[in-house]
């Protein structure tokens, strides 16, 4: 890039600039405009005109075809110490103490945490509305849940505490967003780095004249080695540097967890996804980090870089159009596999091509979620996941009912049933059934003990209640939550397993890692699987290389490393797999997903399975093409890794 083309992306900048301020009348008292990430940020001194003009702002954000977001300028607000009494004199019954409210200094907003977020937004936001009026500070309500959960509050405190270097890193990524594109040659290709003819490490890598885009970057669970283990932008020539963003679907670490790996080695741009991805991909990079310092295995990366990952997050609702290059911008919709889980929808160019990666999706209602949004404005490429393609999963309602015939049977036989499984998803829904269960005295009242960081992503989840299913998210408006049952256990740092294996009672055990490849099921699997009063159940997918999967496929017996000795463990327990409970969709799920899409894909390619399933469905969808509506001359594709794919040219 020239001086001339720096200079020429300025005068874009300036004018946007000029016409806010000519749109914006004078009584709106605009201070300065910035650019921050995505959005457009005007600075004012009139508190009111925000709130009783915004059809102004949005009339502004039409015209000038941004995200705009109108703060409070500084001198306009007051002092902290006396907002913070006005905030408590107006809303002190609704918040647990006053350290639930958080200023943060350089975005002009208070956060305020609440077990009652609904109260500030009654009455056409009376409350909200007061506060911001006359403390000049913007309301973030952010909902407490009723279990305590440390990742957020950690999180929250260290942004705080960084928030001048983020709005230094917001004006950085904004100068790049923000500008005319420079080169007219339009092209786009996407590059298969990672999941494609398998399950682990997804990554794609989107090109186009102006931007490089990585779509997820995770890892492969069931290898060490690094040409296996991580996505391959090593053979594509980009370094981390040359990208201009991130873009995660869901905090599953085959699709997150070498993220922070990008900030090592040069990565400093953003990482866009939803709030509820963010806290559970910390949360599982951090439980990462612990697990293999423990077992003595290292990572490419270390806290440091999972911290400036969460300083270069941006975070985005459903539905929400952002700018993320100068050549494209994001939508994310709802994916119905994990809480926070998206679709990703990328418009290129000035209506060039437009992208849709499901990542893992479940086009299915669920107790836990709902199903995967299947409206876009536009699709020309299609990238949707095959993990069950070759394979159609029992319903919802069987899968439930044979969990609960399972651990009825081992009960009444006295023995103790474990199910190990991935922290996030799958454990939610389990104890959903299993609370439902006990309820309708379907099983009896026995201990459920949760162990791993179930409780923490469990807590997690009754933050952000908005993304559940309709139905739990009211029945935990109600003060109907089934999280909190009473025969859930937690167990803590200082609680021998043992001991709990050994107790004459029957229990439930439900614990992290759900492939038996690490965690704290490891050592319930030792100590239980010789004993056949018990049983094991697998109700998530069991990644090839695995100690899941090889129990799960038969194997009688097992080497488990107990410390610096391997231990031989002879397994007489009960196994099965319920396949039943995937958070991905199945062959028939996803032939109704291509019928009832609203605007049919021109190009599909199919990832994130092993080369059976997706040729099985790759097979399925031609026979199917004509019945489910797709264009005579759809192309269908399933790449392997390093393949490019030109959709543009």
């Amino acid at each position: 890039m020239t001086i001339k083309d720096i200079k020429f992306i300025d005068d874009i900048r300036e004018t946007i600039r000029s016409e806010i301020f000519l749109k914006l009348p004078s009584e709106a008292q605009v201070t300065k405009v910035e650019f921050e990430g995505p959005e457009v940020v005007v600075y004012v001194r009139n508190v009111s005109f925000i709130l009783e003009k915004e059809e102004n702002i949005k009339a502004l954000a039409k015209a000038i075809k941004k995200r705009v977001v109108v703060r409070v300028d500084e001198s306009s607000r007051l002092r902290e110490n006396e907002a913070r009494k006005i905030i408590l004199s107006k809303a002190k019954q609704y918040m647990d103490d006053s350290s639930d409210i958080v200023f943060d200094e350089v975005l002009g907003e208070v956060v305020i945490k609440t077990p009652n977020p609904q109260v500030f937004v009654e009455n056409d936001k009376k409350l909200y509305n007061e506060i911001f009026v006359e403390t000049g500070w913007r309301p973030k309500i952010m909902r407490k849940p009723p279990l305590k959960s440390l990742i957020l509050e950690a999180e929250l405190s260290y942004v705080i505490r960084q928030a001048a270097s983020r709005l230094e890193f917001l004006r950085a990524v904004g100068e790049r967003i923000h500008r005319e594109t420079i080169f007219k040659d339009n092209y786009v290709r996407i590059t298969a780095l990672g999941g494609f003819m398998e399950v682990g490490r997804s990554s794609i890598l989107v090109e186009t004249a102006e931007s490089k885009i990585l779509l997820d970057f995770g890892l492969n669970p069931g290898t060490s080695v690094l040409k296996s283990f991580a996505p391959r932008i090593d053979a594509t020539g980009v370094k981390p540097e040359e990208i201009d963003a991130v873009v995660v679907t869901h905090a599953h670490l085959d699709h997150a967890g070498l993220v922070p790996y990008l900030f090592k080695f040069g990565y400093d741009g953003p990482v866009y996804m939803t709030q509820a991805t963010r806290d559970l991909m910390v949360l599982l990079e951090k439980d990462l980090l612990e697990l293999t310092r423990r077992e003595g295995r290292g990572l490419p990366f270390d806290s440091r870089h999972i911290q400036e990952a969460l300083l270069h997050t941006i975070t985005l609702r459903y539905g929400e159009v952002t700018d993320i290059a100068p050549d494209v911008r994001l939508t994310l919709y709802n994916a119905g596999h994990i809480l926070g889980s998206a679709i990703a929808h990328l418009h290129v160019g000035n209506g060039l091509h437009n992208i849709v990666y499901t990542g893992d999706f479940k086009y299915d209602k669920t107790k836990l979620l709902d199903k995967a949004n299947n409206v876009f404005p536009r699709v020309d490429t299609l990238i949707i996941e095959g993990t069950y393609g070759g394979t159609e999963q029992p319903s919802r309602e069987e899968s439930a009912e044979k969990l609960v015939e399972i651990i009825k049977k081992t009960i009444e036989r006295e023995g103790k049933v474990l199910i190990p499984s991935l922290a996030i998803g799958r454990p939610q829904e389990v104890i959903l059934i299993i609370a439902d269960a006990m309820r309708a005295g379907k099983l009896p009242e026995v201990p459920v003990f949760i162990d791993g960081m179930i409780n923490e992503v469990t807590a997690i989840h009754t933050a952000y209640p908005e993304l559940l299913s309709r139905e739990l998210r009211s029945r935990i408006y109600n003060s109907e939550n089934p999280f909190t049952h009473s025969s859930f256990e937690v167990v803590g740092v200082n609680t021998a397993r043992s001991e709990i294996v050994e107790s004459s009672g029957p229990c439930v055990i439900i614990s992290t890692s759900g492939m038996l490849n690490g965690g704290p099921a490891v050592e319930y699997f030792r100590l239980m699987a010789e004993n056949p009063k018990n049983s094991l159940i697998f109700v998530n997918y069991q990644v090839e290389g695995t100690l899941g999967r090889k129990i799960r496929d038969g194997a009688r017996e097992a080497h488990i490393l107990v410390g610096d000795k391997i231990e031989l463990v002879k397994v007489a327990m009960e196994v099965h797999s319920i396949e039943g409970f995937s958070g991905h969709s199945d062959r028939a799920q996803v032939l109704r997903y291509l019928k009832e899409i609203e605007t049919k894909p021109k190009r599909i390619v199919i990832n994130h399975g092993e080369p059976t399933a997706l040729e099985s469905l790759k097979t399925a969808i031609l026979r199917k093409a004509r019945e489910i509506g797709l264009p005579p001359s759809v192309e269908i594709a399933t790449p392997r890794i390093l393949d490019s794919l030109a959709l543009v040219i």
